[in-house]
């Protein structure tokens, strides 16, 4: 267990520095980055495919209506979402024997000759009254059984949304985990040079498209987080030269700022029924870790001490927070009893660990994991007590699980800019997500759509 004991000034100076990487070491990073204009959304690269993935054949869909082409091609944008799970893997199109668009015209002999377990086709109809009907069907080729099918009324805007919630559907049936591609990613883009920098907090779909402008600033803005309902994002921003906390409305805008204390204002973290905050503060001099009612501002202070204790996440039950704290001699990851009480030390191999997120199940932390100067994304099985290490590094911070827990967004550098990526839980499967020119980071991903 970490020792308690006071430090001397010069150790937690040194201590402060590490522990507060998402404040201090992030500012001192974008400020050293040559930077581009932005480009609207965030590119895919799978970097590393997974053996062993479901093979699945995509159709593209048939369409009936006013026009030459449907104004979505939702067959490319649910291919693209299996192939993005890791665990299916979607046929080439120059590798498709036919094109059915219902099930009467398939021929699952033929389909058997190109080794694909399952196979989906669909159709886009234009209604008269400018809406759209969506239908798809999933089939077992081998079986020569329809899975899964369904028809939706939908607008022009939402057939993205649709897309995404059909390859929900296919994932969860052919793996037996709920999809997570009718989601969001909320993250911080920066533009202009080191001395006109601009700072963005946007919200994007889970494959980076339509990305909305949360809020600009010429000072930093980081830590976003999402409201359990995903109506709202708790985020740091310094637009007054000071760390002040604010919640904001994504739909409609709206904000409030939550947090303006003397010193550090920091790290905000919703509780799952979304009524508090966990939230570090220094307004007593030390950074400890807080609970703020949403609603009164009401603070609690949770932890008390001569450490410096930051980055507070809930467990899914709502027990405990999980945070890092400086209280051994480096950076580790500790637990406390949401009512309060004594810190368990959760780490203990390497010399940092920090930045925790903690799986929806309540059963894995990922965080970055410190060695030689290499900081990783690894993953603690809280059961086993086993530390697996799932990225190369050298700078790899923030990891976010996706709301179905079988992926993990994290920040990251590529060359000389700074990406995102995402990797599976073991590790087999790896993703890079980029803007065309500019930097991106303090990736978040969104709860389930409620």
């Amino acid at each position: 267990m970490g020792s308690l004991k006071p430090q001397s000034e010069g150790n937690r100076e040194g201590n402060l520095t590490v522990v507060m990487n998402r404040y201090y070491r992030w500012i001192f990073l974008v400020l050293l980055l040559a930077s581009n204009p932005l480009r609207a959304a965030l590119t895919i690269e799978i970097t590393q495919g997974m053996e062993g993935a479901i093979p699945v054949a995509v159709v593209p869909f048939g369409w009936s209506g006013n026009t030459a082409a449907a104004p979505e091609n939702l067959a490319a944008i649910i291919s693209a979402d299996l192939n993005r799970s890791g665990r299916i893997e979607t046929l080439p199109d120059r590798d498709l024997i036919a094109h059915p668009t219902e099930g009467a015209q398939l021929q699952f002999q033929n389909w058997r000759m190109v080794k694909v377990d399952n196979l989906v086709i669909g159709k886009v109809t234009g209604n008269a009254d400018g809406t759209f009907t969506v239908q798809f069907e999933l089939y077992d080729v081998f079986r020569g059984k329809q899975l899964i099918g369904s028809s939706f009324p939908t607008s022009r805007e939402e057939l993205r949304q649709v897309a995404h919630h059909i390859s929900d559907l296919i994932y969860e049936k052919l793996t037996g985990e709920k999809g997570a591609f009718n989601t969001q990613i909320a993250y911080v883009t920066t533009s202009g040079s080191s001395k006109n920098k601009s700072y963005t907090l946007l919200v994007a779909d889970s494959d980076g498209y339509n990305p909305q402008t949360i809020l600009t600033s010429n000072q930093p803005l980081m830590s976003p987080s999402w409201s359990p309902d995903g109506r709202q994002i708790a985020y740091v921003s310094f637009e007054k030269k000071l760390a002040e906390i604010y919640i904001q409305e994504v739909a409609s805008g709206s904000r409030r700022k939550l947090a303006a204390f003397k010193g550090i204002n920091g790290a905000p973290a919703w509780s799952p029924n979304g009524r508090q905050l966990a939230l570090t503060l220094s307004r007593d001099g030390n950074p400890e870790i807080y609970i703020m009612d949403v609603s009164s501002g009401t603070l609690r202070r949770l932890t008390n001490g001569s450490a410096i204790d930051t980055e507070p996440v809930w467990t899914p039950d709502a027990s405990s927070i999980i945070f890092t704290s400086d209280r051994g001699g480096s950076a580790q990851l500790y637990r406390v009893p949401v009512g309060g009480g004594k810190a368990q030390r959760l780490t203990f191999e390497g010399k940092y660990n920090a930045g925790a997120d903690v799986s929806p199940d309540g059963r894995k932390i990922a965080m970055v994991h410190g060695n030689n100067g290499n900081y990783r994304i690894a993953v603690l099985d809280l059961d086993s007590r086993l530390l697996r290490i799932l990225t190369d590094g050298p700078l790899d911070e923030s990891p976010s699980f996706s709301p179905n827990g079988s992926m993990i967004i994290y920040a990251t550098r590529a060359g000389n800019r700074e990406v995102l990526s995402a990797v599976s839980v073991d590790g087999r499967f790896r993703q890079r997500l980029s803007l065309q020119a500019g930097n991106v980071r303090e990736p978040v991903w969104s709860p389930f759509d409620n």
